[in-house]
C-alpha cells in the first residue's frame, strides 16, 4: 500500500515537472517573439556575494545580523539577502568590510509577495507575538490562498519604482488561512523556509 501510494506520488511529481519544462519553453518562445522585456529576476540576474554571519546586535526586539562582507565587496544598501533555502531580509547599512542585514522576521520589515499557484498577492511582515512566523497581509477576501502553497516575492515596478526584492525569492509555505465576516482581508499564516535562528552564512 505505501509503495503503490509512492508511485502514485511520484507519478504525479513527473507529470507536473512535464508541465513546467513545456510551461518554461513555450515561455522563452513567446518572449523572444514579442521581444518583452522584463525586470531582473531571481537568481538569474544576479551576481551573489557569499558571506559568513559575524554578529548579531543587541538589543531584545532587534531582528538583524551582521555579515563580513561590505561595500568592497560590492554589496549596497538595499541589497537583497537570501539563503539556499530562501529570503533572509535587505541590506540597511554598509561599511567598507561588513554589512547590516535587517531580518524578515523584523517588526518594520515587509516583502511584497505572490502566491505561486495562486497569484493572489500580499504583504510579507511578522506576525505579532512570535519571532519565526510570518503573515501574508493585505490579501483580498476574493482572492485564493491555500494551505500549503508557496509565497515567493512579487518583485513589482511601477515606472521608476520597484520593489526592493526582485520576483521569484522562495518566502515559506501557507501553514493557515482563514477570515471573519468584519475583516477587509483574510489571515493567511506562513511558515519561512529560512531558520532565522541559525543563520550563519
Amino acid at each position: 500500500s505505501e509503495a503503490e501510494t509512492l508511485r502514485a506520488e511520484l507519478r504525479e511529481a513527473r507529470q507536473r515537472a512535464i508541465q513546467s519544462e513545456f510551461a518554461l519553453q513555450e515561455n522563452v518562445y513567446l518572449r523572444q517573439l514579442l521581444d518583452y522585456i522584463d525586470g531582473p529576476r531571481f537568481p538569474a540576474d544576479f551576481d551573489p556575494v557569499v558571506a559568513e554571519v559575524i554578529g548579531r546586535p543587541a538589543g531584545a526586539f532587534t531582528q538583524a545580523i551582521v555579515i563580513a562582507a561590505g561595500a568592497n565587496n560590492g554589496v549596497r544598501s538595499n541589497d537583497p539577502v537570501v539563503t539556499a533555502d530562501g529570503l533572509v531580509g535587505v541590506v540597511t547599512r554598509v561599511t567598507s568590510g561588513t554589512a547590516r542585514i535587517q531580518l524578515l522576521t523584523d517588526e518594520e520589515a515587509a516583502a511584497s509577495a505572490i502566491d505561486l499557484r495562486t497569484g493572489a498577492t500580499g504583504i510579507v511582515r511578522h506576525a505579532r507575538g512570535t519571532r519565526e512566523t510570518l503573515v501574508l497581509d493585505r490579501v483580498r477576501k476574493q482572492d485564493v490562498v491555500r494551505r500549503g502553497n508557496e509565497i515567493v516575492t512579487a518583485g513589482w515596478r511601477a515606472g521608476a519604482l520597484s520593489s526592493l526584492y526582485p520576483k521569484g525569492i522562495p518566502i515559506g509555505k501557507v501553514t493557515s488561512v482563514g477570515q471573519t465576516d468584519t475583516d477587509l482581508f483574510q489571515q493567511v499564516q506562513i511558515d519561512p523556509y529560512v531558520d532565522f535562528g541559525s543563520l550563519d552564512a
